[in-house]
């Protein structure tokens, strides 16, 4: 008998035992590559964006904590877009704001709401270049101070809205004259208005999240180009002479050092630590009670000629197999339940189905440590049984 068989009857000889182990470390496992697949996709959605639109550069506030409470002058948006050097900017108002569900029944009546994601642009963004309009129209600078909008397929679906209905924002009635579609899964899920009197709205006059822009690069030094922009943007000023507060990196910097990012990262290994240390612990229990179950037969494999070392391949090995059994059930759950999400109403805009191939690699990876860690102490203690005394175990 082969040695991997026999480690397979081992496990198969307490199924009920071995189906629990495994469903209970797959839940562990799957909640772990499920969380940090989501956190994953929404970096890559962003990185994503950046790259299709051939963004060279991003601007936010310096020191601001995260992109939604970046606050930037709006003077510094003519100056660069001034600059020889500058293809395109794209500025927006971003922030999450209040959107009214139905309309009050009476003055004393207090509908109920939600949090939606509002994108004010300026009507010359090139975003708007890549948005599929399956409805209606684009935004143009004749929709400035009408309350007009454009909303991503995925809100219109999800709140039964099309061309020509009304929302209400911030206590304020918009009409819809387009849905679009964007390859920015967070576009497809909010809401795009006019820059000016959205600032208005939300009290941020002459006030913008941020701004990305495209550089005309030469093929001979691209990147010369590219940082010889970013640093006449350092060092533009206001009209009292003060450099402007912002900071101006590499979309990919940017992505690396974004707070809002690194939070979502680190909740998602947060979450994970607890549930692999359950998992442990559900692991270190079940080979010890194997071990202990076994005591006469390992005392048998020892006296009939079983040195220590393959004592402790037996058990470590079984503790593999349960690990990769629980990955590969944790996986399909963690899949499974991303697209799930993604088809709820409630966060489809937000979420996007799937899960990067390196982190279900990373999750397999993470399962056989979580395995040699879980067996190592029952596989100690086995391989220190003396024959004489594990065969007289009763």
């Amino acid at each position: 008998m082969h040695f991997a068989t026999f480690i397979l009857k081992n496990l198969t000889r307490r199924p009920t035992r071995t189906v629990l182990t495994v469903l209970g470390l797959a839940v562990s496992v799957g909640s772990m590559i499920a969380l940090l697949g989501i956190s994953e996709n929404f970096r890559e959605s962003m990185r994503d964006t950046f790259e299709k639109r051939g963004v060279d550069l991003v601007s936010v506030a310096s020191g601001a904590s995260d992109q939604l409470s970046s606050e930037v002058d709006e003077g510094i948006i003519d100056k660069v877009r001034a600059m020889p050097d500058v293809a395109g900017v794209d500025a927006a108002l971003v922030e999450l704001s209040e959107m009214t569900l139905r309309e009050p029944r009476d003055e004393n009546d207090t509908p109920p709401s939600s949090q939606v994601l509002v994108q004010a642009w300026l009507p010359d963004n090139f975003g708007y270049d890549d948005l599929e309009i399956r409805s209606g129209r684009k935004l143009t600078p004749e929709d400035a101070g009408q309350f007009r909008c454009m909303v991503g397929y995925k809100f219109a679906e999800n709140n039964n809205k099309n061309v020509g209905d009304t929302i209400t924002v911030l206590r304020h009635k918009f009409t819809i004259v387009g849905v679009f579609k964007s390859f920015n899964l967070f576009e497809n899920g909010c809401i795009i208005t006019v820059l000016k009197e959205y600032q208005e709205l939300s009290g941020r006059k002459n006030k913008v999240t941020g701004f990305s822009l495209r550089v005309n690069k030469t093929s001979q030094n691209p990147d010369e180009d590219v940082e010889r922009v970013r640093q006449r943007i350092l060092s533009l000023t206001d009209k009292d002479g003060k450099p402007f507060r912002v900071s101006v990196e590499r979309p990919q910097k940017y992505l690396n050092d974004a707070v809002h990012i690194k939070i979502t990262k680190a909740m998602a290994w947060l979450i994970s630590a607890v549930a692999l240390f359950i998992g442990v612990i559900s692991m270190l229990n079940t080979m010890a009670m194997s071990v202990l179950e076994r005591t006469q037969e390992i005392g048998i494999l020892r006296a009939v000629g079983w040195p220590r070392g393959r004592i402790v391949r037996m058990v470590l090995g079984e503790a593999i197999f349960l690990g990769m059994a629980s990955a590969f059930v944790g996986t399909i759950g963690a899949v499974a339940t991303t697209y799930l999400l993604a088809m709820s109403p409630k966060v489809n805009g937000f979420i996007e189905g799937g899960i990067a191939p390196w982190i279900i690699v990373q999750g397999f990876a993470i399962t056989i440590v979580l395995g040699l860690i879980g067996g190592a102490y029952p596989a100690y203690r086995a391989a220190r049984l003396m024959p004489t005394e594990a065969i007289r175990h009763d």
